[in-house]
Formats: C-alpha cells, structure tokens, sequence
C-alpha cells in the first residue's frame, strides 16, 4: 500500500523535527519535506506534489490564511491546520476552514511536542480522503464587513513581498530580430493569462526598446510590459524586455527568478544578444524554462537555444513562411536547439501548450 505523502510547515524547528518522526512513525504516512516559511513550503509542494500538507498559521513572510487562500486558488490539495492558535483565536480557525482548509488540528499543552500523533495522523488520513471543496468566490473571500483587509490581507500588502500566485519556478524565453518587433506583438498579444514570466530580446539599439516596451504594454490584454532594469523580478503577468546596448541575463535566488542587466562585449556582434539571455537560461532554468526564437537576420541564439534544449527546455523557432527574415530561426532549427517549427500566430497557443506540460511533468 502506498503511503500518503505530506510536507509539514512550521516556522518552529522544533515543532518541524517533532511532527516529521511522530507522522513518519506512521506506516502509512511518509512526510517528504518540511518547510518553515509559505515561500518555502510553496516551492516544495510544486516539486513533489504531496497528498496533503499541515499548516501553522503564523509564520514569517505569509501567515497561514494567506497561504490557504493562495493554495486553494492555484494548487488546491488537502490542508490542515495546526496551530496554537485555534483554541486562543477561534476566529482564525473559521477564516481557515472558510478558504478552503480541509480540517483542524489545534496544538494544546507544549505546544511544540505535546501533540497527539496517533490522532493528527486520523485527521490527515481523512483530509486526504475527503473531495476539495470548490475554491472560495471574491465574494466569498473573507473580509471585514466594511471592506476592509483582514489582519494577515494587510501584512502581506505591507510587506513588499509577491504574493506566491505571482511567483514561479518556470519562464518564458523569447529571441529575435529583424521583423521581432511585430512578431514579437503577436506573440504577447495572443499570449493567454497565468502564463509564468517573460524575459525577451529584441536587436534593438539604446533608445528604442523603452517605446518599444511601452507601446506593447498598452497592446497587451494580459501583460504589464516593460523595460528592464537591472534586479527586476520575473514573474506571472510581467514581461521584461532587454535594453537596448546592454546584455541581459537571468538569474535565481531563493527560488525566484531576477534579471541583470549590464554592459559587456557585443556577441555575435549584437548587444542585447539573444544567445547571452538563452546560455543563462539554460544554466539557471534548465527544464523549467520555454525558448522561443524568432524571426531575424544571423545566427544569434541558435547555439543558446540549443543548449536551453540540452538542459532539458522545451524550444520553437518561427517558420520560414512567416518569418520576415529567415536567418535565425533557420540557424536553431539546423543545429538542433529547435525542437519545433511553428507559424508565428500559433507561436503564442504552442507555449501555452508546453508551460501545461511542464507544469505536468512531462
């Protein structure tokens, strides 16, 4: 028999350390994780998905509510929630159950180690067997009858941090050149919402990309574009466009992704150059990521799309009917870093198609 998979977060050391033996004592139930923060927990439970998960409420960062509220949204699974809190606050247990966590489990005595194994591990099993309740509606979301944010609403907005529905492991790359600016609007503007962020590169000299940036931004239904800047965070509904006359690279931190932006020597005589955006993405997203070439005179990217696709990316390249110029896009697909040729109006639905893959695993 198989057993049930859980990720326990607690922003307690303790508690973490105490939860993980006492449920891996369990023969049916195998903790794989443990997290103490919503950032944390979050990045696991994309990696591994778990059949369920226990919860503190408060935590650095994000308290509980709001991870509930985020989960429930994005990556509904079975939460209970344990905390101290439950039996000193029980307003904070309604708001729990109210946006969608499965069951409580309140944290009595030694608050960190005096916790009833055998039954939290009940509660999980039922947890994990009972069918998720439909995501909560806006108006269902719990607020202040005044309208006002909730405790953990307001700290979050207070914070300066990304809410997690705004933060993913996966990305979007695009190339191009001669002919880019158009297709590149094509792309974008065809693009369906919930797609992970965009990092892009247009042959472009200083001067240009910010009204270059600006006009798709004002195109785009489901887009903010802009220029970047140096230490931009990439994430869901932003698309970043390289300046024009500096490098642009994608880097990861703590499990998000930013972009650099520098001066450096001109490659493949090109500065941005698309081939500098793809060798990053290849070394610091490897399979999470999308490449996307498009049309343009020369070879730059072809050999960075190529090892975007060793790293285990997924990788088209425009079709030389649609392309203005046929240079690029033909560059990849010769050397292999394409894995698909594809007519620019249907660019935009193919990488919609490959994220859901991703997001699958497959």
């Amino acid at each position: 028999m198989s057993k049930l998979r859980i990720i326990v977060v607690d922003d307690s050391a303790l508690a973490r350390n105490f939860l993980r033996a006492g449920l891996n004592s369990q023969p049916d139930l195998e903790v794989v994780a443990v997290a103490k923060d919503a950032y944390e927990a979050r990045d696991q439970i994309v990696a591994l998905h778990p059949d369920a998960i226990t919860l503190d409420l408060e935590m650095p960062k994000m308290d509980g509510l709001e991870f509930i509220e985020v989960l429930m949204e994005h990556w509904p699974l079975p939460i209970v929630v344990v905390s101290g809190h439950l039996e000193t606050q029980p307003e904070m247990g309604r708001q729990a159950l109210k946006l969608g966590a499965a069951a409580l489990f309140p944290k009595t005595g030694a608050a960190d180690t005096g916790l009833d194994l055998p039954r939290l591990a009940e509660v999980i099993r039922k947890a994990a067997g009972k069918p998720l309740r439909a995501k909560p509606t806006t108006k269902e979301t719990p607020t202040r009858s005044n309208g006002e944010l909730l405790p953990h609403q307001k700290a979050m907005a207070e914070s300066g941090l990304k809410p997690l529905h705004q933060i993913s492991d996966k990305v979007i790359v695009i190339g191009a050149s001669t002919g880019g600016t158009e297709a590149i609007k094509e792309v974008l503007t065809r693009l369906p919402p919930g797609l992970p962020g965009i990092v892009m590169v247009q042959h472009m000299p200083h001067g240009f990309t910010k009204s270059f940036a600006d006009r798709l931004n004002s195109l785009c239904p489901h887009l903010e574009v802009r220029e970047a800047k140096n230490g931009d965070e990439v994430y869901p509904g932003l698309a970043l466009l390289a300046p024009g006359a500096l490098h642009m690279t994608l880097k990861r931190e703590g499990g998000r992704y930013f972009v650099e932006v520098k001066k450096g020597e001109p490659v493949n005589r090109h500065m941005p150059s698309v081939d500098v955006i793809f060798d990053s993405a290849a070394k610091t997203a490897g399979a999470k990521a999308v490449g996307v070439i498009l049309t343009g005179m020369g070879n730059d990217g072809a050999a960075g799309l190529l090892r975007m696709r060793q790293a285990g990316a997924r990788t088209l390249s425009q079709d030389e009917k649609t392309c203005v110029v046929y240079g690029m896009p033909r560059e990849a697909w010769l050397m292999g870093g394409s894995e698909k040729e594809v007519p620019l109006d249907l660019i935009a639905s193919e990488i919609a198609k490959l994220i859901t893959k991703l997001e699958g695993g497959n």
